[in-house]
């Protein structure tokens, strides 16, 4: 089945290959007149060379139009107009040569005979090339020019006439023969040009693509290591201070609280920002499980509330949310992650008015809306605001005003979860930002919760580090919750930290804590094989990696055990210990 694209090529070649033969239209009619000069009246000749020439002025000027318009459309009916209109001038032009064969036979002159033999081959040859493209233009053709000689031999008596009525039926079935070889070949050729176009777009598109990534890509480091580069200066700078202080005696009480609060606030603003490139990779590396299922949007909307209630007050903002009780097929954590981002930016932005969280039914799909009254966003940038790190109305990259990840991840995780993102903004008016998710019916039982489960007896950890000063800390944290640790730089170390500890009493073992990238190329996930190896027990572990690279994560994420990323907070740490113990 031939595509719209093929037929417009085929009737473009059409047109392209029919000069050859209009320009034997004006040529041959010329030496034609002139032999037939004295078997036909003067008149006629030349109202048949002037009907001729208007034939084949009318084709030129078709040509020509087409070109000018028609081959810029693709519509069906369009090609096949124009094919057609080629077609019906072509049979008009075959039929006056068809005209002038029965002449040539007519008059029984033998030198007539062979002449107009030789023109009719000559015209039947080589309109093969010309109008093959579309078959029913040269068929007819071929039938205008020999169908009537063909009928006269017919009504003839003779062995003459006989030999040439076989003659004709074999010069039609050749060049019918090779008509469809050439239509063939023509369409062959038509698919593998407009194959290679397709291919030639598409590489562009991926040039294209590609060096737009390379650009994001140099944008992101560079942002990325402005923003990283900030916090950690400030960090030097103050452990400078405090040991500045340090070495003028004892540092007074409200001196090291006020340091020890601001090394606080830079190590957050560094951990926001490394948690939200982690959250970015991980997103790209495919590792984030989506866990759909019925998400009633009146629980979601209602938490959504309370949980933003103290930012407006704060901010002395007017805050909406227009409830619903319908219910979306999503994963709950990463659709409120996603709204959580977008109700932060508005707040953050929004100086005066108020911000309003609502929904609109959009067919089989729910709208969720935030809508602002902020600075508005301009149209050339709406696009963007969407990478990592822009932010339009933060030029002095203000740590308070966030970090330029929130909508990179928002984009991210829409783009996981299937659902649509959509931006309308007014420069000076504000800004609607809106996910779509699917409508699904409610449920019959809504989930219950699964209580946490309670710390009861300190547990025996196997810890493998190959930094010294976080295999330290952890050991010093681990210890101080009451856990029994056996810690080592690599997994034998580990292990015969454990060996000794067992030769002095009992020294079980219920977890492994291992970095994910150790000394001599060894993964956490092969320290973890060599330990249980060593116990002789599948004891579960916790992998805890610095990697941002997608690919790291995939990895680590692969082995099947539980992944933390750095940096790790206590509490984050202790959540992983307690789930160990399911």
């Amino acid at each position: 089945m031939q595509s719209t694209r093929q037929r417009t090529y085929l009737v473009d070649l059409l047109f392209r290959q029919s000069y050859a033969v209009l320009f034997a239209n004006f040529v041959i009619p010329i030496p034609v007149a002139y032999i037939l000069r004295n078997t036909l009246p003067l008149s006629g000749l030349l109202i048949w060379i002037a009907v001729m020439f208007a034939l084949t002025l009318g084709r030129i000027l078709v040509a020509q139009r087409y070109f000018k318009h028609g081959n810029r459309s693709t519509a069906p009916m369009r090609w096949a107009w124009w094919a057609w209109w080629a077609t019906v001038l072509s049979w008009l032009s075959s039929l006056l040569w068809g005209w002038l064969g029965w002449v040539g036979f007519a008059n029984g002159d033998p030198q007539l005979l062979a002449f107009t033999c030789i023109v009719l081959t000559g015209l039947v040859c080589g309109a093969t090339p010309s109008l093959s493209a579309f078959p029913p233009a040269y068929i007819g053709s071929l039938t205008a020019m020999l169908l009537p000689v063909t009928l006269h031999c017919l009504s003839r008596q003779g062995e003459v006439f006989a030999t040439y009525t076989f003659f004709l039926i074999c010069l039609a079935g050749v060049n019918l023969y090779y008509s469809r070889v050439t239509y063939r070949s023509i369409c062959e050729t038509a698919r593998l040009r407009l194959e290679n176009v397709e291919l030639v777009g598409r590489l562009e598109e991926e040039r294209d693509r590609a060096r737009a990534a390379d650009q994001a890509k140099s944008r992101f480091l560079a942002a990325a290591s402005h923003d990283l580069r900030q916090p950690i200066h400030a960090l030097g700078l103050f452990v400078g201070a405090l040991a500045a202080l340090a070495g003028r005696g004892d540092v007074p009480t409200a001196k090291a609280r006020d340091i020890a609060a601001r090394l606080r606030a830079v190590i957050g603003n560094l951990g926001g920002l490394l948690n939200g490139l982690l959250d970015i990779s991980r997103l790209d590396a495919g590792v984030v499980a989506v866990s759909r299922e019925p998400v009633s949007l009146d629980r979601l909307l209602t938490d959504l509330h309370h949980e933003f209630a103290g930012t407006a007050q704060e901010r002395n903002l007017r805050w909406r949310v227009r409830q619903t009780d319908l219910w979306v097929d999503s994963d709950p954590v990463l659709l409120k992650r996603t709204l959580d981002n977008l109700l932060a930016n508005a707040f953050r932005y929004t100086s005066q008015g108020g911000v309003l969280l609502g929904c609109r039914r959009r067919g089989q799909a729910v709208e969720i809306q935030v809508i602002d009254s902020g600075p508005g966003i301009p149209t050339d940038q709406q696009a963007a605001i969407f990478d990592e790190f822009v932010q339009l109305h933060n030029a002095e990259r203000d740590r308070t005003q966030g970090l330029g990840l929130g909508l990179a991840i928002v984009r991210h995780t829409s783009r996981l979860l299937g659902h649509v993102v959509r931006l309308v903004s007014v420069e000076g008016r504000g800004s609607m930002f809106s996910v779509s998710a699917p409508t699904v019916e409610a449920p019959d039982t809504e989930p219950q919760m699964e209580p946490w489960p309670a710390a009861d007896q300190a547990l025996g950890i196997m810890i493998v580090d190959d930094e010294q000063d976080v295999l330290d800390a952890l050991r010093e944290l681990l210890e101080a919750w009451g856990h029994r640790i056996y810690a080592g730089l690599s997994a034998q170390q580990a292990c015969q930290q454990h060996a000794d500890a067992a030769r002095n009493g009992p020294a079980s073992v219920q977890l492994i804590l291992t970095d994910y990238r150790l000394g001599s190329d060894m993964a956490g996930s092969e320290a973890i094989r060599r330990i249980r190896a060593y116990l002789k027990r599948a004891i579960p572990a916790v992998i805890i990696t610095g990697d941002t690279s997608p690919a790291r994560i995939k990895e680590a994420s692969d082995s099947g055990h539980r992944l933390l990323h750095k940096p790790v907070d206590a509490q984050g740490l202790r959540e992983a210990i307690e789930a160990s113990r399911q």
